[in-house]
């Protein structure tokens, strides 16, 4: 009589312990997702932005530069809570001193678009936990219940991009800026042409809504702290003028300076140009429709 009561003991412990670990680890049955999605670009850096004097970062924003964005990834859950993201994003990014009534920026008249292709990845950690199998039938939750259910991320990364920044002529044709050293590059040995392929530092936060068990749709706020200050080619003082239509040509001497010439004194060679201090800095905004793949035996994902 004692085995059979023994046994059962152990049965009631272990019976629920392997329902819940069978639970715990449901997620993992459907551990990859194919992500797509779409959204806008918005670009700070020296050009356009706030109409006070030294204003940076969030205060320097101009909405009405953002510009379209295309988006691909793959997501992979390493833990219930953490996951990793490979990404390739496509999009264009602008700017222009004719957006802002700086009296300085206005004067300088400077103008520049890019287009950015992005590769990286990314840790993502959820505070609000994704909910899986029956719990994402949300039609019986209200209010802040909802809410709750809402898998709710935060991210940080490294991604490679490459950008083409260019700027347009006195006869509207859109010119490569890099090549034509606006401020100098590749004429003096102090300022080398600058790479058009750089590294960035995304972070952010993101959301995720279960329409199904394998169907979601999502948004992603994320920003990119960059490794240059040429995207909108931007960054130290004034060349002399004179010598870059010599070296390079007329559409570069324009190119560099296509000031209103309201303020004298402000183009002449060493003068402030850009903020060297500062990087460029870009964010994405997407919209992300994701589908979770089944896990097969081995690990790998089933197509």
């Amino acid at each position: 009589m004692k085995r059979y009561l023994t046994i059962l003991l152990i049965l009631a412990i272990l019976i629920p312990a392997f329902s819940y670990s069978q639970r715990s680890s449901r997620w993992k049955r459907t551990r990859y997702e194919l992500i797509a999605g779409t959204g806008t670009t918005n670009f700070l850096g020296e050009l356009g932005g706030s109409d006070k004097a030294g204003a940076n970062f969030f205060s320097d924003f101009e909405i009405s530069t953002s510009r379209p964005l295309l988006h691909a990834a793959f997501r992979y859950k390493i833990l219930e809570p953490l996951a990793g993201k490979v990404a390739l994003s496509y999009g264009w990014v602008e700017g222009s001193d004719e957006k802002t009534n700086n009296i300085y920026r206005k004067n300088r008249n400077l103008k520049f678009y890019s287009p950015i292709i992005e590769f990286g990845g990314q840790l993502e950690y959820s505070l609000i936990k994704e909910k899986v199998g029956k719990r994402y039938n949300m039609r019986k939750t209200r209010g802040l219940q909802q809410l709750l259910r809402v898998n709710t991320y935060i991210f940080a990364g490294f991604a490679g991009f490459w950008f083409n920044p260019k700027g347009k002529d006195s006869t509207g044709t859109w010119q490569a800026l890099q090549p034509l050293g606006t401020e100098g590059q590749g004429l003096v040995p102090t300022r080398p042409l600058y790479s058009r392929i750089s590294v960035a530092i995304p972070l952010g936060i993101g959301f995720k809504y279960g329409i199904t068990r394998k169907l979601s749709i999502g948004l992603e706020y994320g920003m990119r702290y960059t490794f240059t200050d040429y995207i909108d080619d931007v960054s130290t003082t004034y060349y002399d003028n004179n010598m870059l239509r010599t070296a390079k040509g007329d559409i570069a001497a324009y190119l560099a300076d296509p000031s209103l010439g309201e303020l004298s004194g402000q183009t002449v060679p060493n003068q402030q140009r850009g903020n060297p201090r500062d990087n460029d800095s870009y964010m994405f905004t997407i919209i992300t429709v994701s589908y979770k793949l089944n896990t097969g035996r081995n690990g790998l994902p089933k197509f």
